[in-house]
């Protein structure tokens, strides 16, 4: 995308927002709180359409926000599981609401489980699971709905520390045998590294890209990776960043000189 903004009334969310995303890659979104992370993964998830004068492209074509409904897989923070439907329902919903034979969508659900740790779980109910295997049951239906680039928003926010570790550790697993393209928004700076192939770091409102930052550290990545002095001094580089923005925000909302 180049020159995307996006106005709601007198707020500007975002400003000159320019960015790509290969194919195959894992890119992840950090930035101050406000910095229009959300709107513009409505934009890409075709939920909003950006001011006139933005360029969208997928695929190499020039698209509006809305061709682009239907055609990325889109995961919000809440995993957002139907209480009446078991794991293996909940995770063909999208399939079902697109017109798949349900036969033949739960069948190849029920061989995807053990890769998403949900072995033996098939039967059991949203309340009957812990809040890492629902956005595990989440990110199956994410993946179910075959689309070749997912928007992720803060899909571990809510886990506990240890939970969340394994759940990124998991996630890069199944995400290196599928190879799909993954934008993948979070306020943890060493999420954003341990995951992604570059980091975007978004300025405070309006959101533009301020910092474009490879992560050139080797895969498949270890637990240990985050204590490795080059994980460390990238660490720097974009936590500096953030806080020049976060402080801007800050003193724009106190009215502060």
């Amino acid at each position: 995308m180049s020159r995307v903004s996006k106005t709601f009334g007198p707020v500007q969310a975002l400003n000159g927002l320019e960015f790509s995303v290969n194919a195959g890659e894992f890119v992840t979104v950090v930035g101050p709180s406000g910095c229009g992370k959300s709107t513009l993964f409505n934009i890409v998830a075709g939920l909003e359409e950006p001011d006139d004068g933005g360029i969208l492209r997928f695929k190499g074509q020039s698209c509006h926000a809305a061709e682009l409904l239907g055609r990325v897989s889109f995961m919000p923070q809440r995993d957002l599981l139907l209480p009446w439907r078991n794991v293996v329902d909940n995770a063909i919903l999208a399939n079902e609401i697109e017109g798949a034979n349900r036969k033949e969508a739960r069948a190849k659900a029920l061989a995807m489980l053990p890769e998403f740790g949900l072995a033996g779980f098939e039967k059991q109910y949203p309340h009957q699971l812990s809040g890492g295997m629902r956005q595990r049951v989440a990110l199956m239906r994410t993946f179910m709905f075959e689309r070749e680039l997912m928007l992720l928003d803060e899909p571990f926010g809510a886990l506990d520390a240890l939970t969340r570790t394994m759940m990124q550790r998991w996630l890069l697993d199944v995400w290196q045998r599928h190879r799909r393209t993954i934008l993948f928004i979070t306020h943890d700076v060493d999420e954003a590294l341990f995951l992604g192939d570059r980091v975007l770091v978004m300025s405070a409102r309006p959101g533009r890209v301020k910092m474009n930052c490879p992560v050139p550290l080797p895969r498949p990545r270890h637990a240990d990776l985050v204590t490795a002095p080059e994980f460390i001094a990238l660490k720097r580089q974009v936590l500096d960043a953030i806080e020049e923005e976060a402080m801007k925000s800050f003193t724009l909302s106190t009215g502060a000189h």
